[in-house]
C-alpha cells in the first residue's frame, strides 16, 4: 500500500507540474497592455478548446462527486437529470453563443457584469451601479459555489493521499491559484481541455468496470430489491415533488450554460472566426459521455446500501472496486474535474473584483497595463484563500445543494439582463431590479423552503424576468431623460 501511496503522490505532483507549465505557456496570451488577455484569453479560443472548457466546467466537480451521491440517495432521477446537461449545452452553443459573442465584442465587454452595464446604458452613474451590483452579487454567490468545490476536491484528495482535509484543500487551491494567476482565462481554458480528456477516459473506465461486473438487468433487479423508488420514483426529488419536475433540468441547464458569468464568459473568448456548429460538434459527445457518471452512485447503492453519507459514493467506489493503481489514475482525473470548475469560478470572481468593481468604483482611474494585470492576479490569490477559509468554517452541507444555491441563485439574478435582453432589451433600472429580485426569490426558496433544487432557481428566474420587463417599462421616461441629459 505504501507503494501505491507514493504512486498517488507522484501522479499528483506530476499533474501539478503540467498544469503550472500550461499556465506559464498561456501567460503569453496575457499582455501587459491589454487586459482582455487575462479576462477573455485575448478572444483566442478555437472550437475544440472552447468546447473542452465549456463541458469541463459544466460537468466537473458536481458531476463526479456530487452527482453520484445524489444518484446513490435518489436513484435514476439523477441519471436522467444529469443527461439533460449535454443537449442543453449544445442548444446554448448553437442558438445563443454567437449572439452574445458578437454583441459583447461590439460593446467592448470583457466580463458579464460589464456586458450588462454597457448593454443597458442609462448614463455613467447608472452603468456604474449596474456593473457594481452585478459584480458584487457574482462574487458573493460564486464564492459560495467555490466553497463547495474546494471541499469536494479536498475530500477526495484527502482520502486519496492519506492526509487531512485541511491540508488537501490548501494544497489543491494553492496550485489552482498559481496557474490561474499566470494565464487568466487562457490558462483556465487550456487546462480544462486537458482535464476533460482525462474525465472522459475516467468515465469510460468506470462504465466498463461496472457493466463487466453486473449486467444492466441484474443492476435493475438489485436496485428494486434495495428500494423500488430508486428506479420508479413517485417524485422527482431532489428536483421537485412531481414526477415531471426532473424535465425542468433541461431549461435550467440551458440557462446555466448561457447566462452564468463563469460559463457565458467563454462565449466572449472565442475567436471571431469560429463557427458555433463546430463547437457543438465537440460539446455533444463530450457531454453525453460525462452524463453516464451518476451510474456509479447506483452501482455503489446495490453493493453498500449502508453508507452514512451519500456524498461518499464515489470515494467508496474508487477504494472498493478498482485496482489501487487504476483507482489512483481515475482519482486524478476526478480531481481534474473538480479543478476545472474551481479554476473557472476563481477566475470569474477575481475578474469581477479586479475589473468590474474597480471600474465601477473608480471609473477615471489611470493605471498601466502591467499594474492592472497584477491587480487581476492579486485578486485571484485573495479570493482563492477566502474560499478556502469559507470551506473551513462552513456548516455541514450536501455538495450538490451548495453548488445549486450559488449557481442557481446567480442564474436567477442574471437571466433578465443577459438572456431576456437578447430579444427584449430593458434599461438599467430594470436590470438592477431584476438582479435583486432574482437574488431574493431564488435564495429564499433554497434556504427557507423544501422546494426542489431546480424549481427554486426557476421560480427566481420567472420573478426576475417579470420584474426586468415591468420595471423597465415603468421607468422608460426616467431612463430616456437621463440619456438625454447625458447627451
Amino acid at each position: 500500500m505504501e507503494n501505491y501511496a507514493l504512486l498517488n503522490w507522484a501522479l499528483l505532483l506530476g499533474s501539478f507540474g503540467v498544469l503550472i507549465f500550461i499556465g506559464y505557456l498561456s501567460s503569453r496570451v496575457v499582455k501587459d497592455s491589454d487586459e482582455t488577455g487575462f479576462l477573455v484569453a485575448g478572444r483566442s479560443l478555437g472550437p475544440f478548446v472552447g468546447a473542452g472548457t465549456i463541458v469541463a466546467t459544466g460537468f466537473s466537480g458536481w458531476g463526479f462527486m456530487g452527482s453520484p451521491g445524489v444518484a446513490y440517495e435518489f436513484g435514476s432521477v439523477e441519471v436522467l437529470g444529469n443527461f439533460f446537461f449535454a443537449p442543453a449545452m449544445v442548444i446554448a452553443v448553437l442558438y445563443f453563443a454567437h449572439f452574445l459573442r458578437r454583441r459583447a465584442e461590439e460593446l467592448g465587454s470583457c466580463t458579464i457584469p460589464e456586458y450588462v452595464s454597457q448593454l443597458h446604458g442609462g448614463g455613467q452613474l447608472l452603468e456604474r451601479w449596474v456593473k457594481g451590483v452585478a459584480a458584487t452579487i457574482t462574487i458573493v454567490l460564486l464564492l459560495v459555489f467555490l466553497t463547495s468545490q474546494i471541499k469536494a476536491v479536498g475530500l477526495l484528495g484527502a482520502s486519496w493521499l492519506g492526509i487531512e482535509l485541511t491540508e488537501s484543500a490548501l494544497l489543491m487551491i494553492s496550485v489552482i491559484i498559481l496557474y490561474t494567476m499566470l494565464g487568466g482565462l487562457a490558462a483556465v481554458a487550456w487546462t480544462d481541455t486537458l482535464m476533460v480528456a482525462g474525465m472522459g477516459i475516467g468515465a469510460v473506465v468506470m462504465m466498463v468496470q461496472i457493466f463487466t461486473d453486473v449486467s444492466l438487468t441484474e443492476m435493475i433487479d438489485r436496485l428494486n430489491a434495495v428500494d423500488p423508488e430508486l428506479l420508479n420514483p413517485s417524485t422527482s426529488a431532489p428536483y421537485g415533488d412531481s414526477k415531471g419536475s426532473v424535465f425542468l433540468v433541461l431549461p435550467y441547464a440551458f440557462l446555466f450554460t448561457a447566462v452564468l458569468p463563469y460559463m457565458a464568459v467563454r462565449f466572449l473568448a472565442f475567436k471571431p472566426t469560429v463557427k458555433m456548429h463546430q463547437v457543438a460538434i465537440w460539446v455533444a459527445p463530450m457531454g453525453c459521455l460525462l452524463s453516464l457518471v451518476p451510474i456509479v452512485g447506483m452501482y455503489v447503492r446495490i453493493a453498500h446500501p449502508e453508507l452514512a453519507e451519500a456524498d461518499q459514493a464515489m470515494p467508496v467506489y474508487l477504494a472498493t472496486f478498482l485496482h489501487p493503481a487504476l483507482a489512483g489514475i481515475i482519482t486524478l482525473f476526478i480531481l481534474f474535474a473538480m479543478k476545472s470548475t474551481a479554476n473557472s469560478l476563481l477566475h470569474t470572481v477575481s475578474s469581477a473584483a479586479s475589473h468590474d468593481l474597480r471600474t465601477a468604483l473608480f471609473p477615471n482611474s489611470k493605471a498601466s497595463g502591467a499594474r492592472i494585470l497584477w491587480i487581476n492576479r492579486i485578486w485571484v490569490a485573495i479570493l482563492g484563500f477566502v474560499g478556502f477559509l469559507m470551506m473551513l468554517y462552513a456548516p455541514p452541507f450536501m455538495l450538490s445543494w451548495l453548488g445549486i444555491l450559488g449557481s442557481g441563485t446567480l442564474l436567477a439574478v442574471m437571466i433578465g439582463p443577459v438572456f431576456i435582453s437578447s430579444f427584449w432589451q430593458g434599461n438599467g433600472y430594470g436590470a438592477l431590479a431584476a438582479m435583486l429580485a432574482g437574488l431574493m426569490t431564488s435564495g429564499s426558496f433554497l434556504l427557507f423552503t423544501e422546494v426542489g433544487w431546480v424549481e427554486g432557481p426557476l421560480y427566481g428566474c420567472l420573478v426576475s424576468s417579470v420584474v426586468y420587463v415591468t420595471v423597465s417599462k415603468l421607468t422608460q421616461a426616467v431612463s430616456a431623460g437621463v440619456v438625454a441629459r447625458s447627451c
